[in-house]
């Protein structure tokens, strides 16, 4: 059975640079209302950038929404009539300097759909080639390479928080666990 929720009505409360707010009244299957405040926004990419050594090429930087500095697999949103391929090239020249000879899509799923529509493309970037950073101007970023068991290892200490690194070690190990099997 398909419990699906009929928007009833439509308002956008905040229109922004990076996320657009809109607050819903759904009725709901047993016929009840209520209201649901969606988050909008446009998309993001996700890169693995892996290097010969499988260690993975992450950015530190600090995050005003959870008040502390994280580390990250780079990523970034989704510009306007952009490929997702087109962005993840981009965003892993802008915030690591690197650039891949391959980029493979791996998947895409969507970061917090109890609020947010946001979907991110993962791609797992490989031959990768250092080069210079070039941030946007409100981003202060630290590049770092780390070994990809010692990221797993980061994952099972709960010290790695961020969950699109999460689910990006996790499938590299898994993509690389196969390989080995072979």
């Amino acid at each position: 059975m398909i419990y699906e929720e009929k928007t009833m009505k439509s308002e956008k409360i905040y229109e922004g640079r990076i996320i657009n707010l809109r607050l819903d009244t759904v009725e709901l299957p047993d016929k009840k209302y209520t209201k649901r405040e969606i988050v909008e926004h446009p998309g993001a990419v996700a890169i693995i950038p892996v290097t010969e050594d499988n260690e993975v090429v992450l950015v530190k930087q600090y995050r005003k929404a959870v008040e502390s500095e994280l580390l990250e697999i780079p990523a970034g949103k989704v510009e306007i009539g952009e490929n997702p391929v087109t962005c993840a090239v981009r965003e892993l020249k802008e915030e690591t300097g690197y650039s891949a000879k391959e980029i493979q899509f791996l998947f895409e799923f969507y970061t917090s759909p109890g609020f947010s529509n946001e979907k991110l493309h993962l791609f797992l970037a490989k031959g990768l080639s250092e080069g210079e950073a070039e941030p946007e101007n409100d981003e202060y970023i630290e590049v770092c390479k780390i070994k990809l068991e010692s990221l797993v290892e980061m994952i099972n200490n709960g010290e790695l928080l961020d969950s699109k690194t999460v689910v990006g070690v996790l499938t590299l190990n898994n993509i690389l666990n196969k390989e080995d099997e072979k």
